[in-house]
């Protein structure tokens, strides 16, 4: 059980991190053009490796808005709580 919530915190803290990614400063810089992180559908399966990782943090800052905030606010109020 120890293990398991060492794998949560890190995944969260994880996540957490690839959420706060500057859209300005670090997604422009390593795509290709300032557009090329925005996903379309039908978009080229040929894609290249740093397309792809582009895409799926600009995937996880839009999905994972939410659900992280709850999860960081549970994860918090069990700290407090449990210690």
């Amino acid at each position: 059980m120890y293990l398991f919530g060492n794998l949560i915190y890190i995944s969260c803290l994880i996540i957490n991190a690839v959420a706060i990614l500057s859209e300005d400063r670090f997604l422009a810089r390593i795509s290709a053009s300032p557009t090329s992180y925005d996903p379309a559908f039908g978009s080229n399966a040929d894609a290249s490796v740093r397309a792809k990782i582009v895409n799926l943090i600009a995937s996880v800052r839009t999905l994972m808005r939410i659900p992280l905030i709850v999860i960081n606010t549970l994860i918090i109020v069990y700290e407090l709580v449990l210690g």
